[in-house]
């Protein structure tokens, strides 16, 4: 029975005996070969870790990390108060960080994590990457990628698809990151080019962004919220999900205490801590300069600019000159007087204020609203080619000072003017209410803003002279030669800038001085910041005709005949102010300076509509006195020393305040009954030409005609009478002046009468020419008696009804126009002049000086 069990097993097993035989061999093989096999097994194990071994000497080095991480822009107030953040070139926010930007806690808090190992291993974790092939097998999926710091940066640099190939060559990357850079250089390029949430890039910048701090800020427990969000961004978003980023937030703190580099007890306390965000909405102050700084449009206009700004690489911030206070001022000023012109149909208006020490652009209104489609107000009005109005006729009258010799007091005709066109026909000037005033003098022709005065002066200077200064003042947008605009050049017939209008006003009140406009007072590059200083000054305009400027453009008297005692433009500080409205109410503009601050204002549309009788005087008037008002109150310590009148500088300037006759603005004489003051080159008082419009006569107050030196003394009498030339004796005859009669009285001939109608004087219209005039002396003296006195009165019973109304005693009007609230009246009876004869009657006959009647200005 045994021998037959072992037969069986025999036969059974037989064919097994081979094998073993085999087997033997084998075993015999392998202890003989055992190194042989152990090496064979190790190259085979080793081939993929040599693979990529050589894969990474072959791979180059990713050009990022061979310059900084892009930042984005932050554009800054003076103040340092956040304008704008613009976007790096990939569209995401990003601060980038140096190694001193990153404390101890905030390394300790990414590295526990995302790679506690991170600096022992070569860019690769083999222990990481075995315990993830065991795992991932374990679960039969991918749970564990077994990435290092190395590899996260890699595959940010160079993302790939998920596979075994994509695995092999981030590693291979990651081993040739870590050849190239050092440990430290590594951890920061991975905090400044992770994404730490949508359209957040770095450390930094996520800090900033969810806590409103810096890292260097950022306490234990804020530091290890901020590191877990590379995990899963929107996952542990900290304004979606707060409690999922407060439990990555404790997990990292735990991982801090695991990695020997948080103590339990500081743990706790971090775990404590509640989670405070600062989510505050993009910062967007002063979008139509921002852009323009940004897109590069606004370079040209501070000199050294575009070459500091140059390319964008590592430009991470712009310090402007935009004080956050006055602009905001501004925008308000806007909002809140467009809402009071809805009706009047204006959905649009700039403002730009110049610092006038320095050049700083202080504040840049573009258009009420940045995003409204309607009011096209993505625009930017400071920019923008508008009409500018009367607000080129002081640059008209600064010419003709400098050049012709004109004063406050050279007297100008503002009567019906035809310019020929070269084209045919005449070009035909009016006054905002189509009134004409005669004579009238620089002064009140600028400050109440007359037309027709301000063309005939371009017409004495020419235009094109007139344009060669707009140009040399900054007015760069007039580029069509002179016969494009013609004389409608002086009332603002040509298209320019409110910035340009701003930076000409400012040369006033700088004292003819021109500066360079100054944009941004730092750039800071690579982490090294360039100051930008002001430009250099230089004379554009004479001295004497910018302070004269100044002078008239401050005086509320001479602006009071159109704007009135109480306007926008009167402040509780010295500031000289124009206003302009373009043909049409297309345009209006308000622009004046005090000694420290220029602010120019435009309203209107810029779909070119015109507004509902809205002038500048109604439209940016109230915006420029609010802006004014708000720029001199941050400035409320100088304020004191806002004077804008001549003072001490007169002297210095040759200058003087001198006594001129109201109505022909020469050297008063003894028939000048109404005087005003005005500067005018030193010694003019006793130089100048003196009145020529005003003349004594004696008069035989029997008749009313001239008495000659027969005529007894009881009879006759002194009265002032006027005698105007070209172009003024049309306007005299029609307004009733005061004219000397031509016959003589047949009781007491004058052997010559002079002939009323030939001229004694001209009228001022060309430079100021100054002689010395001998003095007139008066006849004998002699005393009137009742008899006298009595045949006056008859006289005047006699004389015709209209000489009468032209002699009439107290001051009676001559004009026979409306009474003008405005007039200054002459006494009856006025001081007897030095030499004149003791006793003799004087009647002033001109008695109504009409300066204008208070009507609706045109701006």
């Amino acid at each position: 029975m045994a021998s037959s069990f072992a037969a069986r097993a025999r036969r059974r097993l037989a064919p097994l005996v081979p094998l073993a035989r085999r087997l033997g061999t084998a075993r015999a093989w392998l202890v003989r070969e055992r190194r042989r096999v152990v090496r064979a097994l190790a190259l085979v194990a080793l081939s993929p870790v040599l693979f990529v071994v050589v894969l990474a000497a072959l791979t180059p080095l990713p050009a990022e990390l061979r310059e900084p991480a892009a930042p984005s822009l932050r554009v800054a107030s003076r103040g340092g108060a956040l304008l704008r953040e613009v976007r790096a070139d990939d569209g995401a926010r990003a601060r980038p960080l140096s190694r001193g930007d990153i404390p101890a806690h905030v390394r300790d808090a990414v590295l526990a994590a995302e790679d506690r190992s991170f600096y022992w291993h070569p860019g690769v974790n083999p222990l990481a990457v075995a315990r993830a092939a065991a795992s991932n097998l374990w679960h039969r999926r991918v749970v564990s990628g077994a990435s290092t710091l190395t590899m996260q940066l890699a595959r940010t640099l160079r993302p790939r698809k998920k596979s075994l190939w994509g695995k092999v060559t981030e590693a291979a990357l990651a081993l040739r990151i870590e050849a190239s850079l050092s440990k430290d250089q590594i951890l920061v390029e991975y905090m400044n080019r992770i994404a730490y949430g949508p359209n957040l890039r770095g450390y930094g910048a996520a800090s900033q962004a969810y806590l409103g701090k810096a890292p260097a800020e950022l306490s234990v427990a804020e530091a290890a919220l901020i590191a877990g969000l590379p995990r899963g961004p929107s996952l542990y978003a900290v304004s979606k999900r707060p409690v999922l980023a407060k439990r990555r937030r404790d997990r990292v703190l735990s991982r801090m205490v695991e990695a020997g580099t948080l103590d339990a007890d500081a743990r706790e306390r971090a775990a404590a801590e509640p989670i405070v965000t600062a989510l505050d909405k993009p910062a967007f102050g002063a979008p139509h300069f921002v852009r323009g700084l940004v897109a590069g449009a606004l370079a040209a206009e501070q000199p050294g600019l575009a070459e500091a700004l140059g390319d964008r690489t590592n430009l991470s911030d712009l310090t402007t000159t935009l004080d956050p206070e006055l602009q905001r001022a501004a925008e308000a000023a806007v909002t809140t007087t467009l809402a009071g012109l809805r009706d009047k149909r204006v959905t649009a208006a700039a403002v730009v204020a110049l610092d006038n020490a320095t050049g700083d652009v202080l504040a840049w209104v573009g258009s009420p609203d940045f995003h409204d489609a309607v009011a096209l107000g993505q625009n930017d009005g400071v920019v923008a080619l508008r009409q500018p109005g009367s607000s080129l006729k002081p640059f008209v009258y600064g010419e003709a000072m400098e050049h012709l010799g004109w004063t406050g007091a050279t007297l100008l005709p503002d009567l019906e003017l035809h310019v020929p066109l070269p084209g045919g026909g005449d070009y035909v000037p009016h006054d905002y209410d189509t009134r004409q005033r005669g004579p009238t003098r620089l002064r009140e022709a600028l400050g109440n803003s007359l037309n027709i005065p301000a063309v005939y002066t371009i017409q004495q200077l020419g235009t094109q002279r007139v344009l060669d200064r707009l140009r040399a003042l900054g007015f760069g947008t007039l580029t069509e030669d002179a016969a494009h605009y013609g004389p409608a050049l002086a009332l603002g017939d040509g298209e320019v800038r409110l910035l340009d209008l701003a930076r000409a006003y400012a040369i006033l009140a700088r004292g003819g001085m021109a500066r360079p406009t100054r944009l941004v007072r730092q750039v800071t590059r690579g982490g090294r910041s360039a100051e930008l200083g002001p430009g250099p000054a230089t004379r554009v305009l004479d001295e004497r005709v910018a302070a004269m400027l100044t002078d008239i453009l401050s005086d509320k008297a001479a602006r009071m005949s159109a704007f009135g005692d109480q306007n926008v433009l009167e402040l509780e500080f010295d500031v000289a102010a124009k206003t302009g409205t373009s043909k049409g109410y297309r345009d209006n503009v308000a622009v004046g300076y005090t000694r420290e601050l220029t602010v120019a204002v435009w309203a209107g549309n810029f779909d070119g509509s015109p507004m509902a009788d809205v002038s500048g005087i109604t439209g940016a008037g109230p915006i420029f006195r609010s802006v004014m008002e708000a720029g001199m109150d941050l400035r409320r310590a100088t304020k004191r020393d806002a004077r804008l009148s001549l003072g001490d500088d007169a002297a210095r300037l040759g200058l003087e305040r001198t006594a001129v006759c109201a109505l022909s603005g020469e050297i008063p004489g003894p028939g000048c009954t109404h005087r005003v003051h005005d500067w005018l080159p030193r010694g003019s008082a006793e130089h100048g030409v003196p009145c020529s419009i005003h003349e004594l006569v004696a008069i035989d107050v029997r008749n009313g005609l001239r008495a000659g030196p027969a005529c007894s003394r009881g009879v006759t009498e002194e009265r002032v009478f006027e005698r105007w030339t070209a172009p003024y004796v049309e306007w005299a005859e029609r307004t009733r002046r005061p004219r000397a009669p031509s016959d003589s009285s047949p009781a007491c001939p004058v052997e010559a009468a002079p002939d009323a109608d030939a001229p004694r004087g001209a009228a001022r219209h060309v430079p100021v020419r100054w002689r010395a005039v001998r003095g007139r002396p008066g006849p004998p003296a002699r005393s009137p008696g009742a008899r006298g006195a009595r045949g006056a009165r008859r006289a005047r019973r006699r004389a015709p009804r209209g000489r009468r109304a032209a002699q009439g005693a107290r001051g009676a009007r001559v004009a026979a126009r409306g009474r003008c609230p405005h007039a200054h009246r002459a006494p009856r009876r006025a001081a007897r002049p030095a030499g004149a004869r003791h006793g003799a009657l004087r009647r002033y006959v001109s008695s109504i000086v009409d300066h204008g009647r208070a009507c609706r200005p045109d701006g």
